[in-house]
């Protein structure tokens, strides 16, 4: 299945060349056709000069080539929508996370707030500001019944070195991210 899948990914690889090459053909193509509409309205600006049979056989000759070039450049787009067409997307397998459902909420619920830091355990300043918390919820059994227990580890920054603690379990050790 596997090899499978990495052949089909070659191939939709080489397809998108193949329609980056036609893309970039047509490009060019288009380049040179505005080049030559731009020469052809000089050309036509200088017809009643001196020479102007001479730069009238010159714009003739310009003229027939941009035709060519037209044609050449609606050949290279519909090839390049042909080879876009081919391709294909292949889609890589991604595997499903289980979701945990949340506890029903007739279950009682208790919340227990860690003790928060009082300094910094970078510079040692006292200037906390609260960021937010993080709850985790632990289901606990008593006998005939069950108790949610939310325990919330509240997120500070420092206003001196801007670093950002958090209690990391039980209050005994801190985190500075």
């Amino acid at each position: 299945m596997i090899l499978a899948e990495r052949a089909a990914r070659l191939v939709a690889e080489a397809r998108l060349a193949e329609a980056a090459n036609a893309q970039a053909k047509q490009s060019s193509t288009e380049a040179l056709i505005a080049h030559l509409k731009l020469e052809i309205e000089k050309l036509r600006r200088t017809v009643y000069g001196a020479r102007s049979q001479r730069s009238a056989r010159l714009l003739d000759q310009l003229e027939l080539e941009l035709e060519k070039l037209e044609a050449a450049a609606t050949e290279d787009e519909l090839a390049a929508e042909k080879a876009a067409g081919k391709t294909q997307t292949v889609r890589s397998f991604e595997r499903k996370r289980p979701v945990r459902q949340p506890f029903p909420d007739d279950i009682e619920r208790e919340r227990v707030v860690l003790p928060a830091p009082t300094q910094c355990p970078c510079c040692g300043s006292a200037r906390l500001s609260k960021l937010g918390e993080s709850v985790t919820s632990t289901l606990e059994e008593i006998p005939r019944r069950f108790k949610v227990i939310n325990r919330v580890r509240e997120k500070f920054s420092c206003r001196d070195c801007e670093a950002i603690t958090n209690v990391i379990c039980r209050g005994v050790l801190l985190s500075t991210i």
